[in-house]
């Protein structure tokens, strides 16, 4: 098991906090942390279905 740095754990931490809806994906290479990519969810209803659901 490789060592995940402090820095790295604070970002994912960090990621994870500020995100309500989505995710967070955590590449490996060799055993190291490489990437970190966050995908954040936001959904809106258009006006003729809100109307339409009264």
């Amino acid at each position: 098991m490789a060592l995940i740095t402090q820095e790295k754990l604070d970002y994912i931490v960090k990621l994870l906090t500020e995100i309500n809806y989505g995710s967070v994906l955590i590449t490996l290479h060799d055993g190291q942390i490489t990437q970190v990519d966050s995908t954040e969810k936001n959904r809106f209803l258009a006006k003729s279905k809100v109307a339409s659901h009264k």
